[in-house]
């Protein structure tokens, strides 16, 4: 019982550290920036370049072609680390304003977020050390789980996962759910309507991507066929391939790159 209270007690101080506010935002502006050079591949695609991959490794793959190369994949993990450490506190003792149940959902939520940032952390942190980015693509991952018993109907239940993911992004953009982890200044005056506009598009539009994603790998699972699952950047290409696919495209990756730049206004206006 001891060693719970001295772990609050440390989440706590933690969680009103000056010096976590400072490394959040950091980690706010590297995620933003993944996102604006995300939405510029798409566009790209969409104007019929297919040379980039419009991916969260992608990104990162462009980030380690900077001129500083390594040291900007060093600075990248150390933002995403941050972004980790914040969302590890918020899942251990944070969300005090809610209760109950609503609390253990918030709670859970950003514990998946300390995968999702660890993760990026991680790939950042080998590309930088000349290791490349970590782990599979989404079909090789796919095939590896369609071994496992009841694979395909495992494969399809994660993909429902995602497209639930998705349904909440576009609620949580529709509904501006986001204005909670903003400060008071960025909700009134002349900056509430392009910062509330930037995060409302960025997050209803991250919803659409991650529904096409979530149905690439349904459809995988119910056909037994890894090959049609995908990440992000397949599932861009999914969307060019459809009828007025490239206007669509467009606009997806307008929508992307709004939600990069409500990160850099997060990140000014960050409430913890």
């Amino acid at each position: 019982m001891g060693a719970t209270t001295n772990v609050r007690q440390l989440g706590r101080r933690a969680d009103s550290s000056a010096l976590l506010d400072h490394a959040v935002q950091a980690g706010l502006v590297v995620y933003g920036v993944m996102h604006l050079l995300i939405a510029w591949t798409a566009a790209r695609l969409a104007f019929g370049d297919h040379g980039g991959n419009a991916s969260q490794q992608g990104a990162l793959h462009q980030l380690a072609r900077s001129p500083l190369g390594a040291t900007t994949m060093y600075v990248v993990a150390a933002g995403f680390f941050a972004l980790v450490v914040w969302q590890a506190v918020e899942a251990a003792v944070g969300h005090q304003q809610e209760d109950g149940a609503k609390r253990a959902a918030k709670r859970a939520g950003s514990a998946a977020k300390v995968v999702v940032y660890g993760v990026l952390g991680v790939s950042a942190l080998r590309i930088g050390l000349g290791a490349g980015s970590s782990g599979g693509n989404a079909s090789s991952v796919t095939a590896k789980a369609m071994t496992l018993p009841a694979g395909p109907y495992l494969v399809a239940a994660a993909g429902l996962v995602i497209i639930g993911i998705a349904g909440y992004l576009v609620y949580h953009g529709w509904n501006e759910r986001f204005k909670e982890r903003l400060d008071v200044r960025a909700k009134v005056g002349a900056r509430r309507t392009p910062i509330v506009l930037f995060g409302k598009v960025g997050y209803m539009s991250k919803g659409v991507a991650f529904a096409v994603v979530g149905a690439l790998v349904v459809w995988a699972g119910l056909t037994h066929d890894p090959k049609r699952s995908g990440g992000l950047d397949q599932a861009l290409h999914k969307v060019l391939q459809q009828p007025f696919g490239a206007p669509v495209l467009l606009v997806i990756a307008v929508g992307v790159a709004c939600f990069g730049l409500y990160c850099f206004a997060w990140a000014r206006h960050l409430r913890r």
